[in-house]
């Protein structure tokens, strides 16, 4: 990639590129299997060294930078960004493997993240709290200190900003510890936020294997806070390694998110995100709609509606811009593949197409859609991560409620309906982090607090929850007689 404007070799510490004390590791393009470049395999030395770079910081300038300056880096961050949309994009999809316009969307996410928490980095107040004759007490919101953060590889743009903007926004100086599989957004992210003039170890960048990195960041002595995006057994790691120094953990976690439709819903408003919400980034999405309840009365319209649109579907390498790209790995792909293969006694409603000239080395699976799935199916309680959606008929809202919280994750659902009561009903009801009514996934919503229940995690992230879940509350009291 000659046209890069950092080294992916480096990582990115105290203000400092520089070669990583592990080494390299090379980095593949998901739709060719070839290697695009060579990039760093930070140690635990390394994670230690921008650790130490990140206290500096609070000790430092950037502890220092009222909470307007910090809003206005941000913003200032957000607005390059803004001027490299193209190129980002082009990073992410080379990187990720996702269609060329999706990875645009995530690169305009990005800088939305960074336009909000810039605004709000001033907006977070304390409050007074009445007490005892002769005491004034009030609150204050002040930075856990130094955070760590563990970035998957299928959202890396969108999670640096609604994760790394938020504790910049409070004041926290964080490590950003990206997949191995997609870290090149994350160093492009550094280089745009250095040349906004945010101060020296405020933010340190230092990719690497989970295994040795990741870990190394998780058990960090010096690190006040973690956020971690990723599968359960991992979050699990993280949590058990952060909790020996008694750190707090933000966990965002797996999903097998539903989507309820009823006899009374609106197809033709439903139907796009019925089947969008499962194949978006080939199904690589924490809160990708992979189970459809659909009430019997309008099941078999349902059916036949969604399989045609699934047979539409085109997947293609990342440039060829199509509905969906290929998995992140060979890896991946094996574990996909193995959930379809335990479909095979099951109806199959609808697939998708790879394109005749797909490049051979690429990880492409084919989306599938079975039908008439029994609730208790694998297909149906475990996260595939991959372009897999099964959709299960139901009779009563009873019977839908107790089937989408049937499972171990609860992230997101989805209620269709034009029963007003119904609404709000299953809002209550279903056991889910975000439920949508009559849409799915409401744009985005950078201002909506996100996070799952059970399996799918704790904490919030997004919104002013995020602010709040990146501070630490001190009470002050003061006897004035």
């Amino acid at each position: 990639m000659d046209s890069l404007w950092f080294d992916p070799t480096e990582i990115f510490v105290g203000g400092v590129w520089r070669q990583a004390e592990g080494g390299k590791l090379p980095l593949e393009n998901p739709s060719t299997g070839d290697v695009i470049c060579e990039i760093a395999r930070g140690s635990a030395a390394d994670i230690d060294a921008a650790v130490h770079a990140a206290d500096g910081a609070l000790a430092g300038d950037w502890g220092r930078t009222s909470a307007l300056e910090r809003g206005r880096i941000l913003t200032r961050i957000g607005q390059l960004v803004l001027t490299r949309v193209d190129e980002l994009a082009a990073l992410e999809a080379a990187d990720v493997g996702k269609p060329l316009s999706q990875a645009r969307n995530d690169a305009i996410a990005l800088a939305r993240y960074l336009e909000f928490y810039g605004g709000a980095a001033d907006k977070i107040h304390g409050e007074t709290i009445p007490y005892l004759d002769g005491y004034t007490v009030y609150t204050l919101r002040e930075p856990h200190g130094v955070t760590g953060h563990i970035v998957p590889w299928n959202y890396p743009m969108q999670i640096i900003g609604r994760s790394v903007g938020a504790a910049l926004a409070m004041g926290n100086a964080c490590v950003l510890k990206p997949a191995e599989e997609a870290c090149l957004t994350a160093l492009a992210f550094a280089r745009l936020a250095e040349d906004a003039g945010l101060p020296a170890g405020a933010l340190n960048v230092v990719p690497g294997l989970g295994a040795e990195a990741g870990a190394a960041l998780s058990a960090h002595p010096g690190v006040q806070h973690i956020s971690f995006t990723g599968s359960v057994p991992v979050g699990g790691l993280v949590q058990a390694a952060a909790a020996q120094n008694v750190v707090p953990v933000t966990l965002e976690l797996g999903g097998k998110s539903p989507q309820l439709v009823f006899d009374d819903a609106d197809l033709d408003a439903a139907l796009p995100f019925l089947v969008g919400a499962c194949i978006q980034n080939a199904g690589q999405t924490c809160s990708a709609s992979s189970r459809v309840l659909v009430q019997r009365g309008v099941y078999d319209q349902v059916v036949a509606r969604m399989g045609k649109a699934y047979g539409d579907l085109r997947v293609g390498p990342a440039d060829a811009d199509l509905n969906v790209g290929p998995l992140i790995s060979a890896r991946q792909k094996e574990i996909v593949t193995g959930f379809l293969a335990q479909g095979k006694d099951l109806t199959v409603a609808g697939h998708g197409t790879i394109i005749n000239d797909a490049p051979e080395g690429g990880h492409f699976v084919a989306p599938t859609l079975f039908s008439d799935v029994p609730p208790e199916h694998p297909l149906a309680q475990n996260e595939i991560f991959g372009p897999v959606q099964v959709i299960i008929p139901f009779d009563t809202e009873e019977e839908a409620v107790a089937i989408a919280n049937g499972t171990d994750f609860g992230l997101v659902a989805s209620v269709w309906s034009e029963n007003g009561a119904r609404q709000m009903r299953l809002a209550k009801r279903l056991r889910a982090g975000q439920v949508f009514i009559n849409n799915y996934g409401a744009g985005g919503g950078v201002e909506l607090p996100f996070g799952g229940v059970g399996k799918s995690g704790h904490g919030r992230e997004k919104g002013f929850e995020a602010l709040y879940g990146f501070s630490v509350l001190k009470t002050v009291a003061a006897k004035h007689g």
